[in-house]
């Protein structure tokens, strides 16, 4: 893991709520500054990879293959830094997630193979804010892209320590539990097949990040909640959302409720998204 102490980055490990680094303990209390454990060239996420979640989309068929999108490197955040609610903006989801931290150059691997190109796992909260899923036509860059928008931590656990078939993800709303999933049950599309997807055309470099997909009940939440996302044997990451004071410039494409938000943020049909902004206006 990587944390701020004394003014300078430092690499250790955690241990029974301290931080191990350079041969002294620091109490979690003591950090000055979480920062993500990875600095990765490109953070890619899996559109729908959990089955409650397609499920809660009542999609008549389950997709065959997953599909993707990026986030800039700009959106790369960490434990306990704030979560910016842009001025004029409703909707911001939380998204619990399992990352997988690349450990080598991956290209043109088999599904069998995929695994032996990972580093480690940290959990990730894929951060999004659909006042603006009408602009940008579907690449979502403004909607997931936003600085801040993807916190990671606060450590990695290295790759021979986890099973990725066997692991537990929840996420929590001011304690409250909101999301749960487990990757041996839940999942369409295994973190190999996912890897090995990507790789036949996209080369994976060291440090990439590959967010891999949320359970059911992603929602909007309010500035002064507090999100945390929860994945046993890796860590937990917390992160409170705030408001952002600053008006948003008047140039482009401005925050809007159109069906598709409401069908996305609140998981509610496109018709019923449609109906109800009827009957708003």
């Amino acid at each position: 893991m990587r944390i701020r102490h004394e003014g300078r980055v430092v690499e250790g490990v955690l241990e029974k709520g301290s931080v191990v680094a350079d041969g002294m303990a620091i109490a979690c209390g003591d950090v000055e500054g979480w920062l993500a454990p990875v600095t990765p060239g490109k953070i890619i996420a899996t559109h729908l990879t959990y089955r409650s979640r397609a499920e809660e989309y009542r999609m008549p068929r389950f997709p065959t293959a997953p599909s993707y999108f990026m986030k800039p490197p700009s959106s790369l955040s960490a434990h306990l830094a704030p979560v910016v609610r842009p001025r004029g903006c409703r909707f911001l989801n939380y998204e619990g997630e399992i990352a997988v931290v690349i450990g080598r150059r991956c290209r043109q691997v088999t599904v069998d193979e995929a695994l032996d190109f990972v580093a480690g796992y940290t959990v990730a909260n894929d951060w999004g804010v659909h006042d603006f899923r009408h602009a940008d036509r579907g690449s979502m860059l403004r909607v997931k892209g936003q600085d801040g928008f993807c916190p990671l931590g606060p450590a990695m656990a290295d790759a021979g320590d986890v099973d990725p078939e066997n692991l537990t993800l929840r996420t929590f709303v001011n304690d409250e539990q909101v999301q749960r999933g487990h990757t041996g049950t839940d999942l369409l599309f295994s973190f190999a097949y996912q890897i090995a997807d990507l790789a036949r055309l996209i080369t994976l470099e060291p440090g990439d990040v590959l967010l891999t997909g949320t359970p059911a009940n992603s929602r909007p939440v309010q500035p002064g909640d507090t999100v945390a996302v929860e994945v046993d044997g890796i860590g937990r990451l917390e992160n409170r959302v705030i408001q952002s004071d600053a008006p948003l410039p008047e140039v482009g494409e401005q925050p809007a409720v159109t069906p598709q938000t409401l069908h996305v943020a609140l998981a509610i049909p496109e018709e019923e998204a449609e109906r109800e902004l009827e009957v708003a206006r």
